[in-house]
């Protein structure tokens, strides 16, 4: 049995959300003191709910798929950082076999990415002509955890620029299939062009999302498509620009000044009530666990403390449909010496985490 006493932070704001105690019983929350307990371990500090990787890659690296023993270190190293709940944002290895550890992380799949022939990143994903598009959305709908994700844009060697990969008439198909299945559909996109076609075809959330423009802003606002920024990732846009110019200049400088707006962009769609979530794009040429990173760099982009919290506890938590420290709920929390909504940064110092009512860490 484990007694979590000093401020269990339930919620993000509210009185009822915030607790002096809870204690965890046969691996489940409970807010009411148990009788006749023995043998307790008293464990101490500020508690949230497991943190939440709405963006990352178990299974894959910079050169495609990984093998079990590289994918349990991956979720590891997040579940030492405290994240309990991964989205997986694409991946080619099949880490099921993760469901059935009590040690590591819950994973919430989105399948293997789905990208134009010779569009993305080699060995990452199934490369097709928009003619097969609806039939391979609707294999990864059945595969992945309510979850499908494409490739929206990439750069075309012919512009030499980021342009869209889909017609809007075939990723529209594709999506409305998705929704029939139950899964929910979002797109990796980086540049400006391909994010209204994709909202007006009915996608659920895009990734990056740094195209984002005052004209397409309200747009995801109106129609509630959340996005997963994944500012650490996007800090590595001049160094990529960098290793390209020489051979396509105009994608270079499209990369630059889209990272050079970055914070001003997420900002705006915070501004105008556009989900916002944390993730960190960890699996590709990133590494994981750098959640705590990620969070404090939303705060920097002018998110208030509370609501980047959110987007990596409560409310990603929420928009996973995965419960959060709730009466009778699995225990995953994690405890901290300090109060994270004064300081996010103490996100990456986690003090003790507990994983299905374990001490993990």
């Amino acid at each position: 049995m484990l007694h979590i006493k000093g401020r269990v932070l339930a919620g993000p704001v509210a009185d009822d959300d915030v607790h002096d105690e809870l204690w965890v019983v046969d691996g489940k929350i409970t807010f009411d003191r148990p009788t006749g307990a023995r043998d307790v371990r008293v464990v101490e500090g500020w508690a949230l709910p497991g943190l939440v990787d709405a963006h990352c890659h178990v299974g894959l690296d910079a050169h495609g798929p990984v093998d079990a023993s590289t994918s349990e270190r991956q979720a590891v190293t997040e579940r030492d950082a405290g994240v309990l709940l991964l989205r997986d944002a694409g991946s080619p290895s099949d880490t099921r076999w993760i469901d059935h550890r009590d040690d590591l992380p819950r994973i919430v799949r989105a399948g293997r990415h789905i990208a134009r022939t010779r569009r993305y990143i080699r060995n990452y994903a199934h490369e097709i002509e928009p003619a097969d598009l609806v039939a391979y959305v609707a294999e990864e709908a059945r595969r992945g955890d309510g979850w499908v994700k494409l490739v929206g844009d990439w750069i075309d060697r012919e512009s030499g620029d980021l342009s869209a990969c889909w017609p809007p008439g075939e990723v529209a198909a594709a999506i409305a299939e998705a929704h029939r299945l139950g899964a929910r559909v979002t797109a990796h996109c980086f540049a400006e062009e391909s994010l209204a076609p994709l909202v007006e075809a009915g996608i659920d959330c895009v990734e990056h999302a740094t195209g984002l423009t005052e004209d397409t802003i309200p747009l995801f606002a109106e129609r509630g498509v959340a996005i997963v920024p994944t500012l650490i990732n996007i800090a590595t846009f001049p160094k990529l620009a960098e290793g390209g110019e020489a051979k396509f200049p105009r994608w270079a400088a499209h990369m630059r000044r889209l990272h050079a707006r970055r914070y001003d962009t997420v900002r705006a769609a915070y501004d105008a009530g556009v989900p916002i979530y944390a993730g960190t794009d960890a699996g590709g040429s990133l590494a994981h666990g750098l959640i705590g990173q990620e969070v404090a760099e939303l705060v920097k982009a002018g998110i208030p403390a509370v609501d980047a919290l959110s987007a990596a506890t409560w409310g990603a938590r929420d928009w996973l449909g995965r419960p959060g420290m709730t009466e009778g709920a699995a225990a995953d929390l994690v405890v901290y010496d300090a109060d994270p909504r004064e300081d996010v940064r103490v996100l990456s110092a986690p003090r003790r985490v507990v994983l299905r009512g374990r001490v993990v860490g």
